[in-house]
């Protein structure tokens, strides 16, 4: 009969959502005895045994005996066939200590600690901005993102810096937001004269003053000539006069940032620029890259089940997930045996525990419990 199940309807509130718990009684487990007891009683016998540890059981979709952790299998948590949900209300479930625990999107939150509508508020919100309760009551300072990679979350802007459509812009040289939200700086400056790899854009919130394109600067102060230098030479990587040491040469990374490439070491490769466009680079080790082993665009790719392909010394070699082995050396199969619940390969391969006793195997160990007095001759240990 499986257990009763009890759903929580309150407890902490944030990011963490508890969606419920499963009650078992009558757990057997192995208790340490006392020192005291033991030393007047003697040296203690131990018997191989069946008999689950607390926290395990053995489930109707069992493999092995005992093989199932009650505190931590998304399908049996907390008790046998109990399982979290995979996904729903803008959160992700795991079973912590026998709960399912909800862990909200990185956007939502949930504010009223009821487990059936999940994460049900958003942190982009005048009244949770990235955090519950934490209202911008100010119409002039509404929730925005506080950077341009819309990692944190304020009321309003820092100085010098305007929300338009809920992003913290830098109105002094944005051509896009100048002043103010909306004022589009044109290029060619309303009739302005042409220079070389230039155009006309936004200045202590003002349009109209010249500036370089990606790529290029003006190193030598003369307008006249516009952005005569290239930002992407090894004498002038990202800035005028940023050089570049002997042997490495500027290049885009994966940003579109000028860096200089590569330092001792490491090996420079193309890369796909992330605007998706363009050609970027980045330095990588031969050695241990997953993506470059031993050569560039030298994936190691295709895992085996149960294991998981890493770079040694430039080579694509497969590495056992924890608590598996390759038992039969073929790399088909990958890493077949669970050598944390097989009787047959317990913690290791070809380590057997007693089948005559149907000793089970946890956490790589084949279990053993005090033998009782019918059993403290033959089979103790």
């Amino acid at each position: 009969m499986l257990p009763a199940l009890a759903a929580l309807f309150g407890g902490c509130r944030g990011r963490d959502l508890t969606v419920a718990i499963a009650n078992e009684s009558e757990v057997p487990s192995f208790t340490a005895p006392d020192a005291d007891v033991e030393a007047e009683a003697g040296p203690i016998a131990y018997c191989p045994t069946n008999k689950c540890p607390s926290g395990r059981r053995t489930c109707p979709n069992s493999r092995f005996p005992c093989d199932v952790n009650l505190l931590s299998d998304v399908n049996n948590c907390g008790a046998c066939d109990f399982a979290c949900p995979t996904s729903g209300f803008n959160a992700t479930y795991s079973c912590v200590n026998g709960q399912c625990v909800g862990q909200c999107a990185p956007t939502a939150l949930d504010c009223d600690g009821l487990p059936d509508n999940g994460c049900e508020a958003f942190t982009l919100h005048n009244d949770h901005c990235g955090a519950c309760n934490k209202k911008c009551s100010d119409p002039a300072a509404p929730c925005s993102w506080q950077g341009s990679l819309r990692q944190d979350l304020d009321c309003g802007c820092p100085a010098g810096m305007i929300s338009c459509s809920r992003q913290c812009v830098d109105g002094r040289n944005d051509d896009a937001n100048c002043g103010r939200c909306g004022n589009v700086c044109s290029p060619t400056g309303d009739g302005k004269p042409e220079r070389t790899n230039a155009y006309y854009g936004c200045v202590n919130g003002e349009c109209g003053t010249l500036k370089c394109v990606n790529g290029f600067g003006d190193c030598d102060s003369d307008p006249l000539n516009g952005c005569e230098t290239s930002t992407l030479t090894a004498e002038n990587c990202g800035g005028c006069g940023i050089a570049c040491p002997n042997g490495q040469q500027c290049r885009l990374d994966e940003y579109g940032t000028p860096q200089c490439m590569c330092p001792p070491g490491l090996t420079l490769c193309e890369k796909v620029c992330r605007s998706g466009s363009g050609s970027c680079a980045a330095c990588v080790d031969l050695a241990s890259d997953k993506l470059n082993c031993g050569g560039c665009d030298v994936a190691c790719t295709a895992n085996a089940p149960f294991a998981n392909k890493m770079c040694s010394y430039g080579t694509c070699v497969a590495q056992c997930m924890d608590n598996h082995a390759d038992c039969n050396n073929s790399e088909v199969d990958g890493c077949e045996v669970d050598i944390a619940s097989d009787p047959r390969n317990c913690g290791g391969c070809g380590i057997v525990c007693d089948a005559v006793a149907g000793q089970a195997c946890v956490a790589g160990r084949c279990l053993v419990e005090p033998c009782d007095e019918q059993h403290s001759g033959e089979g103790a240990r």
